[in-house]
C-alpha cells in the first residue's frame, strides 16, 4: 500500500508541474505522462497480488473533517478497475503529447495537462477510497477536472453548451450519491466503507439505497435515459480526453454501483430485472442512435451507451442468478459484465484514439467527407478496424469474450426451468443478438465510409499516419484486443476473485463456475489461432510468388457510365437508411427535403438530423418548465432589504411551527 501511496503522490506532484511550465506544452505533457507511468508501475504489484490471491490491503489516516478519514484500500474489485485505468491513462497521455503539440499557440498552455493529471488522480482515488467523504471529494475532483477538459476549446458555443450539460448531469448524479452515503452513514454512525458492510438495513431502506445508487452512478455510467451528456461531451473534448472518459471514466459509475451492492446484502429478484431492462434499452437504443450519426465521435459516444447496456445485462444476470439461487448463472453473468468493462476500456479507447488521428489529419469529424483513408493511413486504418471488430463482438477479439460469458449465463438460466430466470435469460439473449447485429452494421458503415472507397472531399488529400507518439498507443491497444481475445479462458478465470467480491460467493465456487466457460473459450481460441496462422501463411505465400503480370489501378466498373465521381458512392446516410427507417418511430429523424417545382431545377441539397429523443422531448421541456418557474420566483426579488428580512422571519416561523407540531 505504501508503494500505491507513493505512486499517487508522484502523480499529484507531476500534475502541478504544468502550472509552472508556461507555454512549454511538451514539458507539461511529459511531466504528467511520466507521473502516470510511475503510478502504474508502483501500484501494479499490489493490484496483481490482490487479483490473483483475493487479498485486501488497507491504510488509514485521520482527517480534520467531520466523518472523514484518509482511508485507502485495494481489494480485487478496486484492483480490477485501477490497472486498466492507469494503463489507458498512460497511453492517452503519450498520445496527447503529440496530439496537443499540433494545436495552435492558444492551446499550448499547461492548464489542460494539469486538469488531465487531476482527472487521473481523482479517478484513482475514487477506486481506492474507503471513506464516503474521501470518495465524494475524489468524485468531485474527477468531475471538475473532466469538465475543464471538455471545455478546453471554450471559444466555441457548442463546446460551452456541452460542458454545462455535462456539469449539471454530473452534479445531479452526485446528489444521489451523496444521499446514498448519507443514508448508509445514518445507519452505521460512520462513513467508513468497512462499517457499511456490517450494517443490516430493512427492505425499504435497501430499496431506497438501490434506486439512489442506480440514479447517481447510472448518470455517470450513461444508462438510458441518463446518458444525454455523453454525445455532447465526447465530441467536444480533445480526442485523448474522449478516449479516457469513454474508456474508463464512465466505468467508475459501474464501479460505484458494484461497490454499493456489496453493502446491501442479498438482492431481491426485481433488482436484477430492473438492470436487465435498463441494459437492454441502453444497448439497443444506444447502437440505433449510433447508427444514425454522421459525426464519428458522436457515433462512438452513443456506442458507449450501448456497451454500458451490455455491462448492465451481465450484472443483471448476476443479480437474478443470486436471487434465484443459481450460482453458476450469477458467476458467469458477473464475469461477463466485468470482462466487458475491461474490454470496452481497451477497444473504445482505441477507437477514440483512431478517430482523433483521422480528425487530426483531415480536419473534420464528418463521416460523409471521408473515404479511402486506409491507403493513406494504413496503421490507423488497421487499428481502427481491429477496434471495430472487437466492439462488434467478433472472435478472436476481446469484445467476444465478455459477451460470450453473458450469453452462456443466459443459456444456463434457460436450462434451469425457473420461469423468472428463464424469462430474464431469454430477454438477455434476444437483446444481445440484436445489439450484436446492429453494432456490426454500425461499424461496417464507419469503417467502410471512412477508410474504404474513394475520397469524398479534398480534406483527405494530405492525410497520413500521425506521429509515432500517436500511433504506438493505438498499436498497443489493438494488440491487447487480439491477445485478450485469444486468451479468453485465462481472462475469464482471472475475474474469479473480483466476482467473489461482488457476489459474496466463495472464490472456490467462482473458480468452479468459470471453468464452465474455459473449455469453449479455449476451443474457440485454438480455432482462431489456426485460422490466423493459415491466413498469415497464405498472405506470405502470395506476396512471395513471382508476379507475371503488371498491376494496374483504375476506377470501379461503373456500368458504362462515362464520368464516374466519388460522390456516386454509398454515403453514410444511405448505408444506414434501411435500418434507421425500420426504427424511425424511435429515432425521430428530421429531414430537410429539397423543393423541385421548377421545370429545370438548380442544384439542391438534402440533410437529415437525428436529435437525442430524451434531450429533445423529456429533458428540454423539463428545463423550460423550471426556467418558467424560476422566472415566476424571480418576481419576488424586489431589491428591498426589509422585504428580504420579512422572508427570513416567515421562514423561521414556519420552521419553528413545523418543529413544534412534529
Amino acid at each position: 500500500m505504501k508503494l500505491l501511496l507513493a505512486g499517487l503522490f508522484i502523480l499529484m506532484i507531476s500534475s502541478f508541474v504544468p502550472l509552472f511550465s508556461g507555454r512549454r506544452s511538451r514539458v507539461a505533457a511529459l511531466s504528467v505522462a511520466s507521473g502516470i507511468f510511475c503510478c502504474l508501475l508502483l501500484s501494479s504489484g499490489v493490484c496483481i497480488d490482490s487479483l490473483f490471491t483475493g487479498n485486501s490491503f488497507d491504510i488509514a489516516y485521520r482527517m480534520r473533517l467531520p466523518f472523514a478519514s484518509f482511508s485507502l484500500g485495494i481489494d480485487p474489485l478496486s484492483a480490477f478497475f485501477l490497472l486498466p485505468l492507469l494503463l489507458l491513462s498512460a497511453l492517452c497521455a503519450v498520445y496527447g503529447v503529440a496530439y496537443m503539440d499540433k494545436k495552435n499557440s492558444e492551446d499550448s498552455s499547461g492548464t489542460s495537462w494539469f486538469f488531465f493529471g487531476m482527472l487521473v488522480l481523482g479517478m484513482s482515488l475514487v477506486v481506492v477510497s474507503r471513506n464516503g467523504v474521501l470518495f465524494l471529494i475524489a468524485w468531485e475532483v474527477m468531475t471538475l477536472a473532466s469538465f475543464f477538459l471538455v471545455t478546453h476549446d471554450n471559444q466555441k458555443k457548442s463546446v460551452r453548451k456541452a460542458g454545462w450539460i455535462y456539469l449539471v448531469a454530473s452534479h445531479i448524479g452526485a446528489a444521489f450519491i451523496f444521499a446514498t452515503f448519507a443514508i448508509l452513514g445514518r445507519h452505521s454512525d460512520t462513513l467508513d466503507f468497512a462499517a457499511f458492510q456490517t450494517i443490516t438495513t430493512g427492505t425499504t431502506i435497501s430499496t431506497v439505497l438501490f434506486i439512489s445508487a442506480l440514479l447517481g452512478f447510472g448518470s455517470k455510467a450513461g444508462f438510458i435515459p441518463l446518458h444525454i451528456w455523453l454525445p455532447e461531451a465526447h465530441p467536444a473534448a480533445p480526442s485523448h480526453v474522449s478516449s479516457l472518459m469513454s474508456g474508463i471514466m464512465i466505468k467508475l459509475g459501474i464501479y460505484g454501483f458494484l461497490r454499493t451492492l456489496t453493502f446491501l446484502g442479498d438482492p431481491p429478484l426485481w433488482w436484477g430485472v430492473t438492470l436487465i431492462i435498463i441494459g437492454a434499452s441502453s444497448g439497443i437504443l444506444g447502437i440505433l442512435f449510433a447508427l444514425a450519426q454522421q459525426d464519428i465521435k458522436r457515433l462512438l459516444a452513443y456506442s458507449s451507451v450501448e456497451n454500458v447496456g451490455i455491462i448492465a445485462l451481465g450484472i443483471g444476470m448476476g443479480l437474478v442468478g443470486i436471487s434465484c439461487g443459481e450460482p453458476v448463472v450469477a458467476i458467469l453473468g458477473f464475469a461477463g459484465g466485468l470482462l466487458h468493462v475491461i474490454n470496452h476500456c481497451i477497444f473504445k479507447g482505441l477507437l477514440f484514439l483512431g478517430a482523433g488521428a483521422v480528425m487530426h489529419e483531415t480536419g473534420t469529424g464528418r463521416i460523409e467527407d471521408m473515404g479511402g483513408l486506409v491507403k493513406k493511413m494504413p496503421a490507423t486504418g488497421i487499428c481502427f478496424m481491429t477496434g471495430s471488430a472487437s466492439i462488434c463482438g467478433l472472435p478472436p477479439f476481446n469484445g467476444f469474450v465478455g459477451e460470450f460469458l453473458i450469453f452462456l449465463s443466459a443459456l444456463f438460466g434457460i436450462t434451469t426451468g425457473m420461469i423468472p430466470l428463464s424469462s430474464c435469460s431469454l430477454v438477455v439473449i434476444i437483446a444481445l443478438a440484436l445489439i450484436g447485429g446492429l453494432a456490426t452494421a454500425c461499424f461496417s458503415k464507419a469503417v467502410g465510409i471512412i477508410f474504404l472507397g474513394e475520397p469524398r472531399s479534398a480534406c483527405t488529400g494530405h492525410a497520413r499516419d500521425p506521429d509515432t507518439a500517436m500511433t504506438v498507443p493505438m498499436i498497443i491497444l489493438a494488440v491487447l484486443c487480439l491477445v485478450i481475445g485469444l486468451s479468453g479462458a485465462s481472462a475469464a478465470v482471472m475475474t474469479g476473485t473480483t466476482v467473489s467480491t461482488v457476489s459474496g460467493l466463495s472464490m472456490t465456487a467462482c473458480a468452479t463456475g468459470l471453468k464452465a466457460a474455459a473449455y469453449p473459450l479455449t476451443a474457440i481460441a485454438m480455432l482462431s489461432s489456426l485460422l490466423i496462422i493459415l491466413g498469415g501463411f497464405l498472405f506470405t505465400l502470395r506476396r512471395s510468388m513471382p508476379r507475371g503480370h503488371i498491376e494496374s489501378k483504375g476506377p470501379t466498373w461503373d456500368c458504362g457510365y462515362a464520368k464516374p465521381e466519388a460522390r456516386m458512392q454509398y454515403t453514410s446516410s444511405s448505408f444506414s437508411q434501411p435500418i434507421t427507417h425500420l426504427f424511425a418511430s424511435f429515432l425521430k429523424t428530421k429531414t430537410k427535403l429539397p423543393e423541385t417545382s421548377a421545370t429545370f431545377p438548380a442544384e439542391k441539397s438534402f440533410s437529415a438530423e437525428t436529435p437525442d429523443f430524451w434531450q429533445e422531448y423529456i429533458f428540454r421541456p423539463a428545463v423550460m418548465f423550471f426556467n418558467s418557474l424560476s422566472a415566476i420566483v424571480a418576481r419576488t426579488d424586489t431589491g428591498r432589504i426589509h422585504i428580504y428580512i420579512l422572508y427570513i422571519i416567515i421562514t423561521v416561523l414556519i420552521l419553528l411551527m413545523w418543529n413544534f407540531f412534529k
